[in-house]
């Protein structure tokens, strides 16, 4: 899916939270500062230095774009931290010319970039600094530099190159390398038997049962049926769509299936007998008004999390979920491709034990 960082703070956004890929980027990319609490900085001539534009420029990019800079790390230091700023430039700039032996090839650049500025910093009462985020998220906003256009384009690039090599090329199955997903998936493949049995004892025999029940709590949860789904993702018929959905999505589901498979039961008991699929039907559609206040706040936080997922990590865009889009947050990134992720073969050699006690039982 083409991607244009110029016109999307959604996009801009989802690449500054991926900590991975901005890693990577600085790693490649290069332009260095000078460390000041723990980030590198850079000023505005500097930014206007690499990216060959007036300062101005940068000027009118932060003056309309002041909200989404600040979150991205652009800040006016003033005061007590402008003088330590200032203190700290200084010394390192003093450190590099009594050691003039120093090997690190960026160093150059460093100095005489600040050298150029320090000197003007002496009676400024504040001065706008960004961190690395911030210079690439200027990146990402200026049109008509071609340097900033080469940098979205290398950004674009990392970001796919890293997925591929925490993932393999699997993004189909990055659901699978949460932690949560595995204990999820015994819980709903469970309440799944749970389900099938309901509509087995209190439905009548009818082929068309349990697809037609399961499209139900598809739809009622994200809004396609199982076939739109695998269309949406790729999958082929012997891909299975739980397979690739998330935890929060699969708690859901599990949650519809038990919630219902009750119904099924008051039901039938209330009756006497096996009910229509027909009846079935008109059954689910009072359970979804029963429980919609209950179910309102899981229901809209799996879509907002599945769309946005959907879209950062395997570029898939569930249309109907277009207005559920929002930003991967960084814990996300950890979540899915942190230390803590790991691929489902490694996570159930690690559950072996589990598995056997639960089977010895």
């Amino acid at each position: 899916m083409s991607k244009d960082l110029t016109n999307s703070s959604l996009e801009r956004k989802n690449i500054l939270n991926n900590n991975f890929a901005i890693q990577e980027v600085y790693e490649q990319v290069g332009f260095y500062g000078i460390k000041f609490d723990g980030k590198y900085r850079f000023t505005r001539q500097q930014l206007a230095h690499y990216f060959e534009v007036d300062i101005r420029t940068i000027e009118r990019i932060v003056e309309n774009n002041k909200s989404e800079l600040e979150q991205s790390g652009y800040e006016v230091f003033s005061g007590i931290r402008l003088r330590q700023f200032k203190e700290d430039v200084a010394g390192y700039l003093n450190k590099i010319k009594m050691h003039s032996d120093v090997s690190d090839i960026h160093v150059g650049d460093i100095v005489q970039l600040y050298a150029n500025e320090i000197d003007g910093w002496t009676k400024a009462p504040q001065l706008s600094v960004f961190t690395y985020k911030a210079f690439l998220n200027i990146g990402m906003l200026l049109i008509g530099s071609e340097k900033a256009q080469k940098l979205r384009s290398a950004i674009l690039d990392i970001v796919i190159d890293v997925l591929n090599k925490k993932l393999g090329g699997k993004t189909k199955y990055i659901n699978q390398r949460e932690e949560e997903f595995l204990p999820s998936a015994i819980r709903e493949y469970n309440y799944r038997q749970e389900f099938t049995n309901a509509l087995d004892y209190y439905i009548v025999e009818n082929k068309f049962k349990y697809g037609q029940l399961t499209d139900k709590i598809y739809k009622s949860i994200f809004k396609e049926n199982a076939k739109e789904y695998r269309q949406i993702l790729k999958l082929n018929s012997k891909e299975s769509v739980r397979s690739t959905m998330y935890s929060e999505v699969l708690d859901l589901i599990a949650g519809y299936e038990n919630g219902y498979a009750n119904f099924l039961k008051i039901e039938f008991e209330k009756f006497g007998r096996k009910l229509s699929l027909s009846e079935a039907n008109s059954l689910f559609a009072s359970y979804e008004q029963i429980t919609e206040a209950t179910l309102i706040p899981l229901r809209e936080k799996a879509r907002s999390l599945m769309a946005s997922r959907d879209l950062a990590f395997r570029d898939a865009l569930h249309e109907k979920l277009k207005e559920y889009v929002n930003v991967v947050s960084s814990e996300d990134y950890e979540k899915f491709l942190g230390e803590r992720s790991m691929d489902l073969e490694k996570r159930l050699e690690d559950y072996k034990d589990v598995f056997k006690r639960l089977k010895d039982r």
